[in-house]
């Protein structure tokens, strides 16, 4: 498709799992998308669905309306924002800045406040639903900022996602984004307890996972989780690595505000422990192999 021109041009940072998809479902919407990123690969990849590679991020935001940044990690974050050749001193007064990362709520808060001071607007905007809600486009995304950017930028946000929500003011959508990611370590981890005590027990696995999803224990989790459970196949659509990053995203910002999450602490543990036994590198759901060890059980 044509790029509409009387749509925002963008340039997005960081395509990787999540934000190659994403790109690319813009550019399939007619926005004119110009990319960067470390791997050349990735930038041949972006090139072939439409959209422009970029030698910078300089040379990438220069001319955009808005900047997108899809990144690991706090680090890259403010690697791709600060300095002379970073988002903020080389986007042009007035564009829209959208971090799409999984940060601290603090890290976007000061992100903002930066933003601000060099003419920028900013929000926080994570998302939830892995590789293949980013590649259907049917993405939850959880915003934090002011009111009349999310009314700016919720065109371009809806065409990533089906659940578009300001939540707050900045640092708002870190917070739920890790109240989210809380939500889905916990859930996997009694999924994959679940899987081993069926299996152990001789139940059917498939029929009994059939069953449990159209029940109460039914959840999008187990539901986009039953494959690699059942398949074995811990193909990274989010890795592990990232959920550990991101438990301890909730477990600093639940000390901050005085909350208690116990079964999160413990989570986070687990998932920390299945990173040192090298499997960091695969999908979350590969928590059913942690459980399998503790269970003495051979580990498939």
């Amino acid at each position: 498709m044509l790029a509409d021109t009387a749509l925002p041009s963008v340039a997005w940072i960081g395509l990787g799992i999540m934000g190659a998809p994403m790109a690319e479902n813009l550019l399939k919407a007619g926005y004119s998308v110009t990319g960067y990123t470390l791997e050349e690969h990735k930038l041949d990849r972006l090139a072939a669905a439409g959209g422009t590679p970029a030698g910078s991020v300089a040379d990438a935001v220069r001319d955009a309306d808005v900047v997108v940044t899809m990144l690991p990690a706090d680090a890259q974050v403010a690697a791709v924002a600060h300095g002379d050749e970073g988002v903020l001193a080389r986007a042009r007064p007035g564009a829209l800045f959208i971090d799409m990362s999984s940060v601290t709520p603090r890290t976007s808060r000061a992100l903002a406040e930066a933003g601000a001071a060099r003419g920028l607007r900013v929000l926080d905007a994570p998302v939830s639903g892995g590789e293949a809600g980013a590649v259907e486009g049917v993405l939850s995304v959880m915003v934090g900022g002011h009111p009349d950017d999310f009314a700016a930028a919720e065109p371009l946000l809806r065409v990533l996602g089906t659940t578009v929500v300001l939540t707050g003011p900045h640092g708002a959508g870190q917070t739920v984004k890790a109240a989210n990611q809380l939500i889905v370590a916990v859930t996997l981890q009694a999924c994959a307890e679940a899987v081993v005590f069926l299996e152990k027990s001789g139940v059917d696995l498939a029929a009994a996972l059939d069953v449990l999803g159209g029940g109460l224990a039914g959840s999008a989790v187990l539901t986009r989780k039953k494959h690699a459970f059942l398949a074995r196949d811990f193909t990274p659509g989010f890795r592990v690595d990232l959920h550990h990053k991101d438990m301890g995203i909730v477990t600093d910002a639940a000390r901050a505000v005085g909350a208690a999450v116990p079964v999160g602490a413990v989570v986070a543990q687990l998932v920390a422990a299945l990173r040192a036994q090298g499997d960091g590198g695969l999908d979350h759901s590969a928590l059913l192999r942690g459980v399998e060890r503790l269970s003495g059980g051979p580990v498939r």
